[in-house]
């Protein structure tokens, strides 16, 4: 059988033995190994001693010579000679020995003896090499049979960019293994999301022409190379050939020439798993694109086999034999999300025609951070004004190209067309997952969709954070987000998932209790929690203070602004049990996140909030001053309308006495009306682009 496997020239050791004449051995050079070492694929070749034989030898690869089964009867030996062009080796009981050698003649009665045959560059013309196997019986001169092989080299690669460096990395070893860490290999396929003709209505990669040279750019280069007597490849057939399980995860288009668009012809995926190869005369290379279909997600884990398969006729009527195979490895980049400390690149926000004076100072918020503000106009937010909840906007990264990409949520509420229509366009994919049932709950939109900064755990680095979900307390029955967004989430491994308890609240998500800012010191971050406990620690100071007539909501007249002093508010016992109620959920959290964050107080800062219960769940009771809008230094914080005490609220004091030392610079927005009444508040209504890690992500170790 003519088949391919680990090659036999690995390191042996030469044995002292003077089984034969003594003499001096000869050791292989270090790089002449097994694969993957050498990347060698080893071939079965079948000899005889009827007539010469032929066979196609490909640059890189072993084969290995059936000297005993080609032997004829009452041969006790044999000897080896071979063309110049070629390298021989005899292996015997895991010894080996280059020839030509001192060894006169190797017996045919030990089953471990093998000769390996490999070339080092393609041939000219075809059988321009031959090696020459010679049978002796007992001490006999005189050969009785030879069996002569003629041999034609040709190179065949599959290459891609599997040393990540933006080019295609020619003949590299280990290219059919996907390896992560800085010194990782594997090439990376970007999925082909985004939308470059603004003509078309849907993503680039669901049709199957190419409609722009840019949209070339979103796809990974993919090269064959064959060189050799043409006639090889005219008597044999090259077939690319993908796994049908993958056939739906990716695209391949074959360019026949540059100058025109039609001239990529679509060949693999969608249901296509092979393409016959067509060699022209005296070219050299074939040049192929490839582009991703699916992200990784349950069942699918990204990683994708591409082959090249040399395959000979052999007989009329019967199918070819496959004789040779290479292949690349690629690995569809995960969906990643961005942390509230890298930089903010665009903020959107929806218009509603009642919330005029927030977009007005949210812009000039925007303006100091040095970012772009794009709002939704109620002609298309349908007076949804829930943009964050809507959407999560991430990126992918390939050596030689990074785009944004839209998570567009399941809740598709008013605002549901826009992440399709408005935010997919050139270099700006998109991406969305929905149950069957299309039944969801408040968990499942993506205020309940976080992450963190960078962080290292007990020794394992996270360098691109970790994904924050909520969900129902452990013990208890309650809405979790739904399956097919968790099992994309953790599909993606670049930021495993941490499941935090959220449904406690009215609305449910993680976004209404914690926040991260950055930080100059420590681990470059601050977890700021919400906290009940702060706030009447904060109050009761202040009614000690003699403060305690000073009003909340002082000011305002909106409905569901009940003005109450301190000393009320301290004196409300129900209130005052539900939020040690509260003040455990969030503990709760506290606990979860210094454990699968590795934190310690010192990077937990609370912040001094209070909430009120509706239907046993939280809802917070003045404007929850965590759920911000970070942009870099700025922070956007709902205004908390609480007591004024020497002119100033005794909330806004607090707040700006905890983050301003971190050099933060806080600006109160009034949310009040348009947010907070709705059950929302900043953070909840607006939505950031922000600038990728510098850390690639297949540098880390999952």
């Amino acid at each position: 059988m003519e088949g391919s496997g680990g090659g036999a020239l690995a390191q042996r050791r030469i044995s002292s033995e003077a089984i034969y004449v003594p003499c001096q051995r000869t050791r292989l050079p270090s790089g002449e190994r097994r694969t993957p070492v050498s990347m060698s694929q080893q071939r079965w070749v079948r000899l005889s001693t009827e007539q010469p034989t032929s066979t196609v030898h490909v640059l890189g690869t072993e084969l290995s010579l059936d000297v005993r089964g080609a032997a004829p009867l009452g041969a006790t030996g044999f000897d080896v000679w071979g063309t110049p062009g070629v390298n021989l080796y005899v292996v015997l009981n895991g010894e080996v020995m280059k020839i030509p050698s001192c060894v006169p003649r190797w017996p045919l009665d030990d089953a471990s003896v093998e000769v390996l045959v490999l070339m080092e560059m393609p041939s000219v013309e075809v059988n321009d090499e031959k090696v020459r196997i010679s049978y002796y019986k007992n001490s006999g001169k005189t050969p009785v049979a030879k069996a002569v092989l003629h041999l034609t080299c040709v190179e065949i690669s599959l290459d891609a960019d599997t040393n990540r460096s933006g080019a295609v990395s020619r003949r590299a070893k280990g290219k059919s293994q996907w390896t992560w860490g800085p010194g990782g290999k594997g090439a990376v396929l970007l999925v082909n999301c985004d939308r470059d003709d603004s003509e078309e209505g849907g993503m680039d990669n669901q049709d199957l022409h190419v409609k722009s040279y840019e949209d070339l750019r979103d796809m990974s280069l993919m090269i064959l190379t064959t060189r050799g007597p043409d006639e090889v490849f005219e008597e044999h057939q090259l077939l690319l050939h993908v796994s049908a399980s993958d056939h739906d995860k990716v695209g391949v288009f074959h360019t026949r020439g540059r100058k025109k668009l039609s001239q990529y012809k679509h060949i693999l995926g969608s249901g296509k798993l092979s393409y016959l190869v067509e060699r022209a005369c005296g070219q050299e290379e074939a040049i192929f694109y490839v582009e991703g279909l699916e992200f990784p997600d349950s069942g699918f884990s990204g990683l994708v086999s591409f082959h090249a398969t040399l395959l000979e006729a052999t007989g009329k009527d019967l199918p070819e034999a496959p004789i040779f195979k290479d292949t690349v490895v690629f690995r569809i980049g995960p969906w990643i999300m961005t942390p509230n400390i890298l930089q903010p690149i665009t903020v959107y926000v929806c218009s509603t025609g009642y919330n005029d004076n927030f977009v007005r100072d949210l812009n000039k918020l925007t303006t100091k951070a040095g970012c772009n503000l794009i709002i939704c106009p109620q002609s298309v937010n349908r007076g949804d004004q829930w943009i964050q909840d809507e959407m999560e906007i991430g990126y992918v990264q390939a050596p030689h190209k990074t785009f944004p990409v839209v998570f567009d949520s399941p809740r598709n509420r008013e605002l549901n067309a826009f992440p399709f229509k408005s935010v997919l366009g050139p270099d700006f994919g998109y991406v969305t997952r929905e149950p069957a049932d299309r039944k969801v709950s408040s968990l499942d939109s993506f205020g309940n969709l976080e992450v963190s900064p960078p962080v290292m755990v007990r020794g394992k680095e996270y360098p691109l954070g970790r994904i924050l979900i909520g969900s129902y307390f452990p013990s208890a029955e309650g809405d979790e987000m739904v399956k097919v967004v968790r099992d994309f989430l953790y599909a993606q491994e670049v930021q495993r998932p941490v499941e935090l308890y959220s449904d406690w609240l009215s609305v449910g998500h993680v976004d209404e209790f914690m926040t991260f800012v950055p930080a100059s010191d420590r681990q470059g971050f601050r977890l700021l929690l919400a906290s009940p406990s702060a706030c009447y620690k904060l109050l009761k100071e202040k009614e000690q203070e003699g403060y305690g007539d000073a009003l909340m909501f002082d000011g305002l007249s909106l409905k569901g602004s009940r003005q109450e002093s301190i000393s009320s508010l301290l004196a409300d016992k129900a209130l005052r049990s539900q939020n040690e109620y509260f003040q455990k959920c969030i503990d709760w959290n506290r606990d979860i996140l210094k454990e699968e964050l590795e934190l310690t107080e010192d990077d937990i800062i609370d912040i001094p909030q209070l909430f009120s219960a509706v239907k046993d769940k939280g809802l917070a009771y003045f404007p929850d001053m965590v759920n911000m809008l970070v942009l870099g230094k700025y922070l956007g914080i709902p205004k908390p309308f609480g007591p004024i005490i020497q002119e100033q609220c005794c909330l806004e004091r607090e707040a700006r006495r905890l983050l301003e030392p971190l050099g933060l610079r806080c600006t109160f927005i009034d949310d009040f009306e348009p947010y907070h009444m709705a059950w929302g508040e900043i953070h909840c209504g607006t939505n950031v682009r922000r600038k990728p890690f510098a850390f690639k992500w297949w540098n880390m170790i999952p």
